[in-house]
């Protein structure tokens, strides 16, 4: 797909400080877009064609004059034009044996993780279907496929995935949307997860058939696409993109 030359027309993605929010901040930029990036944490960095907000997902869900104010705050920056793509790509990955789970990371995993990508579409739904267009929500492997501690996380991925495909029912052809259910990225912090552990890094990228990872760019070229009228017909559906690793059976013997 080739770099549209209209930057006109304006994304806004959450999560943008993270590794694939960082990715895919460039890859809209770099296909023409306004970017709004949206984070928990400020940032100071000026960059052309991209305007920072701090979100915190947390209050956008409990506090509807929070969530007023932040839409107000886009409409300014946007020239009241509105976005034409959203990116819901925030995420919380709280871990915990579900008997040890306290209530409170239950919630923020389900504010944050569930309900905040529901209420952003809503909130922007008359400005996606003036500008006929299309959010993409960032789910994950986890959403048909986990492991241990993984309850809160994978429990609301997966209603990510069925929110995308609900959502369709009442969108129809006003509004585009998909989910991306990506396995294992190379995000710094993965790699953190694994300094030192060299052996094992390894072997998790030899799992995966395509013998490797993913990275945060090849993530965004996707919701990139799945955000252009080159995707029209694509309405509803979560791709996977788990190099393989979503058909493979971890057996013992």
């Amino acid at each position: 797909m080739e770099p549209v030359s209209n930057i006109q027309k304006w994304a806004l993605i959450t999560g943008a400080l993270g590794g694939i929010g960082r990715a895919l901040v460039s890859e809209f930029v770099e296909h023409g877009y306004q970017v709004i990036a949206t984070d928990l944490n400020n940032s100071c960095k000026t960059l052309n064609n991209v305007h920072f907000l701090q979100l915190d997902l947390d209050a956008f869900v409990l506090d509807e004059a929070y969530a007023a104010e932040f839409y107000s705050k886009i409409s300014r920056i946007t020239a009241h034009k509105g976005i034409s793509t959203l990116i819901n790509n925030a995420a919380v990955q709280i871990l915990a044996d579900c008997s040890q789970l306290s209530r409170k990371q239950w919630q923020t995993s389900l504010n944050v993780n569930l309900t905040a990508p529901f209420f952003l579409s809503q909130l922007f739904t008359d400005d996606l279907v003036a500008n006929k267009g299309a959010i993409v929500n960032i789910s994950s492997i986890h959403a048909t496929l986990t492991k241990k501690e993984f309850v809160a996380y994978a429990t609301t991925k997966a209603a990510l995935s069925s929110m995308t495909r609900n959502m369709v029912l009442d969108l129809g052809n006003r509004v585009r949307i998909n989910a991306i259910e990506p396995a294992a990225i190379a995000t710094d912090m993965l790699k953190a997860g694994f300094d030192g552990k060299e052996e094992q890094y390894k072997r998790l990228e030899m799992f995966h058939p395509l013998g490797r990872i993913g990275t945060p760019k090849e993530v965004a070229k996707l919701a990139c696409f799945l955000s252009s009228d080159d995707a029209g017909f694509v309405q509803g559906a979560c791709i996977s993109a788990s190099g393989g690793i979503h058909g493979c059976l971890s057996d013992p013997l």
